[in-house]
């Protein structure tokens, strides 16, 4: 069988490529997946496409992508929990139109109601419904969400499920503060306007807000939210800091008002049994599936373009050069013979 997969064997350079591939004898606790649509996750994919990662394990060639969905077409002699033709998530799957991963990863889709371009945005999903999940938020605090891209807007609808009043969002791009409050937010911000904290201050009662999630990953954007979040409030860094290039008083700024900084990197959160504050990914994939049929939590309005994986090259290279690129680009992989 022939294979498609997008690769960067340099930095700044991601393009399709196909090759022959024998899947051989699968284990026993494997199974082989046919990605249908593949969501492409623009800060992370982009940091380390850039090789700007920040993380000691950078290295080329780089397969990008992790939040997928398809079907599975082959199992191992051991696996029970899946069988060929069952439609499911695939998570750290890569951008590509056949994987292979270990039965127990893959989370079956029951509901055939669900659309499985709605589904690929599962993995996706679970990052911002932890970071939320984190600050344990209780009915009427004031919650800020820094950052619009593709998580920020998810964090805002995850937010708004949890009882946020009000609800507020800051982002530099206008047409990102339009589609946050068409999708819940209460009110929108610009980080570059002089008065942005006395604007925050007063659109939350003039205290500050009870908590933040943090989804710029910009130090700047950290230290802005330091002082319009109130004493004992909490932020959930949830955008991946890559770069410290601003200075954080931590004595004056943390210390004192008693804030706390909680770390919301999904690979901190239980792996076996949900606990309050922290979920276990598959509970996380239920309740989006859950939250999708009932329509309370929509991404459709988050797609920006839906592409044949034949686009990647452009489609990278738009992620790598605008500021504020389009937040929701997905991979089709039926449009490929």
């Amino acid at each position: 069988m022939k294979i498609h997969f997008v690769v960067a064997e340099t930095p700044g350079n991601a393009i399709l490529k196909t090759m022959d591939f024998d899947p051989g004898p699968l284990k026993e606790d494997e199974v082989l997946l046919k990605n249908r649509y593949s969501v492409i996750s623009a800060g992370t994919e982009r940091a380390w496409l850039s090789g700007n990662s920040n993380n000691p394990g950078q290295r080329f060639p780089y397969y990008p992508g992790y939040s997928a969905s398809g079907e599975v077409i082959a199992v191992g002699s051991a696996v029970t929990t899946l069988k060929t033709g069952d439609r499911v998530l695939i998570p750290a799957g890569g951008h590509r139109s056949h994987t292979i991963k270990k039965a127990d990863s893959i989370f079956r889709i029951d509901d055939d109601s669900i659309d499985l371009l709605d589904a690929s945005f599962a993995y996706i999903v679970s990052f911002p419904m932890l970071g939320v999940r984190r600050l344990r938020l209780e009915l009427g605090e004031s919650v800020m969400v820094a950052g619009l891209g593709l998580l920020g807007l998810l964090a805002v609808q995850i937010a708004a499920c949890s009882g946020a009043l009000p609800l507020l969002v800051s982002d530099y791009d206008p047409a990102r503060r339009k589609l946050a409050l068409e999708l819940g937010a209460d009110a929108a911000f610009d980080p570059a306007d002089p008065d942005f904290i006395g604007q925050v201050r007063s659109a939350s009662g003039g205290k500050g807000v009870d908590a933040v999630v943090e989804v710029t990953g910009v130090a700047a954007a950290l230290k802005q939210a330091l002082k319009y979040v109130v004493n004992e409030g909490r932020i959930s860094l949830l955008g991946c800091t890559r770069v410290p290039d601003a200075v954080i008083d931590f004595y004056q700024d943390v210390h004192l008002p008693g804030v706390t900084l909680i770390g919301a990197h999904t690979r901190n959160r239980p792996r076996v049994e949900s606990r309050p504050g922290q979920w276990t990914e598959h509970d996380d994939y239920r309740t989006f599936l859950r939250l999708l049929a009932h329509g309370k939590l929509r991404v459709r309005p988050l797609i920006s373009e839906i592409v044949s994986p034949e686009q990647a090259h452009e489609v990278y290279s738009t992620i790598l050069t605008d500021r504020n690129p389009p937040p929701g680009f997905v991979f089709d992989w039926n449009l490929l013979p």
